[in-house]
């Protein structure tokens, strides 16, 4: 099994950066793609943006030029670098993380974590 931990998330106004971190333990040897997802209050669950096996990265378009996503494989953390928020990417946000585990590929989400955009 993989156990996820968010930090990092908060209050800031429109304008400001936070950093996310997402720091992932246990069987974590063979990861296939590691990422982000938010929901916003009365939405659907959607990708923010992905690191795939190989260093690939994508993003939402809505957060492209903003949001930047990067690993620290001696840690096990993942992060994303958010500059320039709006209020409109207020919303709870998740690590994802694929992993290949006892031959099969399985999925795992952290509790998730809230960021509020707002003056």
């Amino acid at each position: 099994q993989v156990q996820l931990v968010e930090s990092g998330g908060g209050l800031v106004q429109p304008g400001g950066s936070l950093r996310l971190s997402c720091a992932a333990s246990g069987s974590t040897r063979e990861l296939n793609a590691i990422g982000w997802h938010r929901q916003p209050p009365g939405k659907q669950r959607e990708l923010v943006a992905a690191i795939i096996t190989g260093g690939t990265t994508n993003y939402a378009d809505s957060v492209k030029g903003r949001f930047t996503i990067s690993r620290d494989n001696a840690k096990n953390t993942v992060y994303l670098q958010m500059n320039s928020l709006k209020p409109e990417d207020t919303a709870v946000y998740y690590c994802n993380g694929e992993y290949w585990i006892g031959g099969g590929l399985k999925d795992f989400w952290g509790q998730g974590i809230q960021v509020t955009v707002s003056s």
